[in-house]
């Protein structure tokens, strides 16, 4: 049994979210809570998407996997405004998805085609939490100078910085401008902004944004989405020597 019924923009976020990385995606449905891994092609980036059944406005299931593809999900979820709502029901081998007087029925996926992969259990050494909005904007305005960017920690500091042919773009962020600052010892790694900038876009109107990255380290952002209802871990692999 599946019976479930979000506001469209819960769905939308959800949706939006898992895009950053994938086309397809395995919807986890657990007793209380939806949860969602995802891994791109390249195995450079990673999404996990936790969303407590609480934030829906009915949650009746049997403890599920559904893979889907997200482009048709998003596709009826763009016809619809921020309050409508969406009801979605398994009925045997295909989803309906309701929307006021429109009823998309998909077929899901094959559920081993689509991969879902465990998270790393890594200790990366250091971390900042940072406002959202700076952090996005820092990271789209790098979009215009390069590919790459390079971020730098010390005791004292944050730092974006992309160096282009021949501009630059470089955005420090003090400890003071900064919710929280931990380094356990000065360090710069560097990363894709083709990965990043989709992602900040989302959050660009989150209020934190937890980064933890070291030496070479995968950079991990945390965050919220939807005054908390979900929670949302994103893991990248760095660029090194070897990749130029």
């Amino acid at each position: 049994m599946l019976n479930v019924t979000a506001r469209q923009d819960l769905m939308t976020k959800i949706v939006e979210t898992l895009m950053v990385v994938v086309e397809d995606a395995k919807f986890v449905f657990k007793e209380d809570r939806l949860q969602v891994t995802v891994v791109d092609a390249s195995h450079v980036a990673m999404v996990d998407l936790k969303v407590d059944a609480k934030a829906f406005d009915t949650w009746e299931i049997e403890e599920s996997e559904l893979a889907l593809e997200l482009k048709k999900v998003k596709e009826l979820l763009s016809v619809g405004a921020a309050d409508d709502m969406i009801e979605m029901a398994l009925n045997r081998d295909a989803l309906s998805l309701r929307l006021g007087k429109i009823n998309l029925n998909l077929r899901p996926l094959d559920l081993s085609t689509v991969n879902s992969p465990n998270l790393p259990n890594i200790e990366i050494p250091s971390s900042i939490e940072i406002n959202g909005t700076a952090l996005s904007q820092a990271l789209r305005m790098s979009r215009f100078v390069g590919d790459l960017v390079n971020f730098s920690i010390d005791a004292n500091a944050f730092t974006v910085h992309v160096q282009g042919q021949p501009d630059s773009v470089n955005v420090s962020f003090s400890k003071e401008d900064l919710e929280s600052l931990n380094c356990a010892s000065p360090a710069r790694s560097q990363y894709s902004l083709t990965y990043l900038v989709p992602l900040a876009k989302l959050f660009s109107s989150v209020g934190t944004v937890k980064l933890g990255f070291g030496e070479s380290f995968p950079l991990r952002i945390e965050f919220s989405i939807m005054d908390g209802a979900g929670e949302v871990t994103y893991f990248l692999a760095p660029r090194v020597e070897s990749d130029y």
